[in-house]
């Protein structure tokens, strides 16, 4: 088998392994010796003793081929494993330490189109695999030494369908809002055509909320499209045509969750970490802190600084809003997009978990939407995604002349506003954030610097 040379860093991203399908690290070939691969570190570290990897993915047609590839990896290096089906990326982590495995995989590449897919990697403690290991993983695929030999037949693994770890999964969601009712509570819920197409029905049905649903119909293409947090302009749609009182979207796996209020008006991450910190101070009288990324809204931070709630900023990526949670011990984190860490309740981003803590707050203040996040002032904000070729990110955003427009936009908003450049960690996009007091400013200035990296993105 040819064996696929990269860097450690070029195989993973902000979240896991993540590319287009047919590409380098989307295919069976490496898919059966990433499951080789992994399989063997697994099988060491449980010391002879045999031990299960949960293995999920979401809707995307891809994922077939993927996961058989990636069973056969883990199954030749003497792993046992637990097929799930489609099943939401939080539900995974969840599971993980529900049922003992030793790690769990995703077949997902979340909110990105269909034509990408990848791997999502969780430890048997359902956080993320830490640096070290994805570094010992990379370092393993890379070795040309490495040859792919099964282990013998009386060691092989097994593979076995976990039939009702959907089931399992909306019992867990619901009992984290144990004894709330939805009854009466009209709702429109757009699941992206992916992970979530199944059990946020049944979870929030069985609360008793009468829903309109969207994006519930996985062809396998139909991910993400024209649907789901990315592009909610349908759910907006739907609320306002039949008048309901709000409505919900996942992303394709189901790690990400905004809101659409009665009015049409979207509700996005910040703004519900906002709703949950000020529930968090109502009931309790306190919160410790809450973690950001470097995209959140400076309105966020000013409306917690208001309440003499702790606000710092992590680099965007769960991990990283995870780790500097850990660092202060403080139990609520997320990002602008949606991707929200409730961690009294699970160890990773969980869309529906955070939408149903969202609507547990709606029935214990009696409020709107509106109403809850009247205390924060969203600055004007703009996010531009400028295509690169795939690694040139950051040689594009260190450009003379990218430097220059941002220095000179910098100065141009003083302190009332910010800057950030930042290649994405799942798509080949350098994303320009700027943000400011003043719209029509930030908007001018957001071209600027969006020209400049397209002109550098050309030259690269």
């Amino acid at each position: 088998m040819r064996t696929i040379h990269a860097m450690a860093t070029d195989y993973f991203g902000t979240d896991g392994i993540r590319g287009r399908v047919g590409d380098a690290f989307v295919n069976p070939e490496f898919s059966i010796r990433l499951g080789w691969v992994l399989g063997r570190i697994l099988v060491d570290a449980v010391k002879g003793h045999r031990g299960h990897v949960i293995l999920s993915k979401d809707t995307r047609i891809s994922g077939y081929m993927l996961e058989t590839a990636l069973q056969s990896g883990l199954i030749s290096a003497g792993m046992d494993v637990l097929l799930t089906g489609p099943l939401p990326t939080p539900a995974t982590a969840w599971l993980v330490r529900t049922l003992g495995a030793v790690a769990g995989v995703v077949v997902s590449a979340s909110h990105n189109p269909h034509h990408d897919n990848g791997f999502k990697f969780f430890g048997g403690d359902g956080r993320k695999f830490s640096v070290a290991l994805e570094q010992r993983l990379c370092t393993s695929l890379d070795n040309d030494s490495t040859s792919m030999q099964a282990v013998g037949s009386s060691r092989l693994g097994r593979p076995r369908r976990q039939a009702d770890a959907g089931g399992r999964y909306v019992e867990y969601c619901k009992s984290v809002v144990q004894g709330m009712r939805l009854d009466g509570m009209r709702i429109a819920l757009d699941c992206a055509h992916g992970a979530t197409y199944k059990v946020a029905p049944a979870t929030l049905s069985e609360l008793g909320a009468e829903l309109t649903l969207i994006g519930v119909e996985p062809d396998g293409i139909n991910i993400n499209h024209r649907c789901g947090s990315t592009e909610p302009a349908e759910l907006r749609r739907v609320v306002l045509e039949r008048k309901l009182d709000l409505g919900i979207a996942f992303d394709g796996d189901g790690d990400r969750v905004l809101f659409v209020d009665s009015e049409g008006r979207m509700v996005d991450g910040d703004q519900l970490l906002y709703i949950l910190a000020m529930e968090m101070l109502r009931r309790h009288g306190r919160c410790d802190g809450v973690v950001g990324t470097q995209m959140s809204n400076l309105g966020l931070e000013r409306a917690l600084k208001s309440e003499r709630v702790p606000f710092v900023r992590a680099q965007v990526g769960d991990r990283y809003v995870r780790a500097a949670m850990d660092e202060h011990g403080w139990v609520l984190g997320g990002e602008s997009s949606g991707h929200i860490m409730c961690h009294s309740h699970t160890t990773t981003g969980d869309g529906i978990v955070a939408a149903l803590c969202v609507l547990q707050t709606l029935i214990n203040t009696g409020s709107s939407l509106q109403e809850l996040i009247s205390g924060m002032q969203r600055l004007p904000q703009v996010v531009n995604n400028v295509r690169v070729m795939s690694g040139g990110g950051a040689d594009i955003c260190s450009a003379a002349t990218v430097r220059k427009a941002v220095n000179s936009a910098t100065k141009a908003l003083g302190d009332a506003g910010r800057i950030l450049l930042r290649p994405s960690g799942t798509e080949a996009v350098v994303r320009v954030m700027v943000e400011g007091e003043d719209s029509k400013l930030v908007r001018s200035l957001a071209q600027e610097v969006t020209t400049a990296v397209q002109g550098a993105a050309g030259e690269v």
